[in-house]
């Protein structure tokens, strides 16, 4: 494992998988556009972008079609799933609790069209690396990691070795300082897992990521981490000791102060790093005094995934 690492005098504080979001409605189903500011398609004026496939938006009968056969088969799984429940099967695999939703937030980006990129010519968004397309990144055995430090969002690249998961060798591919970006939106249409960054520039790009709130958090809240130093002796001990405990690589604690006054303790240790779900949440939570709270004790916003 050879991970790319950030400047002795700069804080890593998340890293997670990324890559360009897909389309989920029916017209635009696994599909995803790069465009202009007039909708045009622009994959072809990307700079060291190889092909890539051409979609074109389904018509509104062929996706009519496809919903109610879609329909069909959910109706039908459903009633399979009545029977077995009434008979005392079990079925595995029951989905928990999700961010989700049937309801576009924007149609003209969701459902009628699915733009990933939105880029006038010479803005930020235009020089994302083409590693992020799913379809492009699938042919070349490539998977991305975004890396954020308190200065900047950074994305690498690396080769996918079916089974290994702890097989990662970085390679640099962009970075944008954080002053460069404008607002992160949280886009929960179907999946969840979806994100709009935008830039100062006006350009954006919708991502998507299995570990959405490891990408986005420190994305949107500010990095108001508490300096050990100004900790209580009780809770510097505290927040050391997690540290100690997640490996010989862990990096300072990371110590912040929730809404209900408890204080979250973050670790990074890179040797944890996983192909699949980028750096895992190493986290806990202290009161005033230094104690760690059980984790039946948390309140629903102290959890960290």
């Amino acid at each position: 494992m050879e991970l790319w690492q950030p400047d002795p005098d700069e804080t890593l504080v998340a890293r997670a998988p990324i890559s360009f979001a897909t389309g989920a409605a029916a017209p635009v189903s696994g599909m995803r556009w790069f465009r202009d500011t007039a909708r045009n398609d622009i994959q072809n004026e990307l700079e060291g972008w190889p092909p890539g496939p051409v979609y074109e938006a389904r018509s509104a009968t062929g996706s009519a079609a496809r919903q109610v056969l879609r329909g069909a088969v959910v109706a039908t799984g459903m009633a399979i799933g009545a029977f077995l429940s009434m008979h005392g099967g079990r079925i595995n695999g029951t989905p928990g609790s999700s961010p989700g939703t049937d309801t576009p937030e924007d149609r003209a980006d969701e459902v009628d069209d699915f733009p990933v990129m939105w880029a006038a010519p010479g803005t930020v968004a235009r020089t994302l690396p083409w590693q992020l397309d799913p379809a492009r990144a699938r042919a070349a055995d490539c998977r991305t990691h975004a890396v954020i430090t308190d200065r900047r969002l950074v994305i690498v690249g690396f080769d996918h070795v079916k089974g290994a998961h702890d097989f990662i060798y970085d390679d640099f591919l962009w970075e944008v300082p954080r002053t460069a970006i404008e607002e992160v939106e949280l886009r929960n249409f179907k999946s969840g897992l979806d994100a709009k960054i935008v830039f100062t520039d006006g350009s954006w790009c919708r991502v998507s990521s299995r570990a959405r709130e490891r990408l986005t958090r420190y994305l949107i809240e500010p990095l108001d981490f508490i300096p050990l130093r100004s900790l209580s002796p009780a809770q510097r001990k505290t927040a050391e000791e997690f540290a100690a405990r997640q490996g010989p690589d862990a990096q300072a604690p990371l110590v912040k102060r929730n809404p209900c006054g408890c204080f979250r303790i973050e670790v990074l240790a890179p040797s944890k790093t996983d192909v699949r779900f980028g750096h895992p949440g190493l986290n806990s939570l202290m009161d005033a005094d230094g104690t760690e709270i059980p984790i039946m004790e948390y309140h629903p916003q102290d959890f960290l995934t």
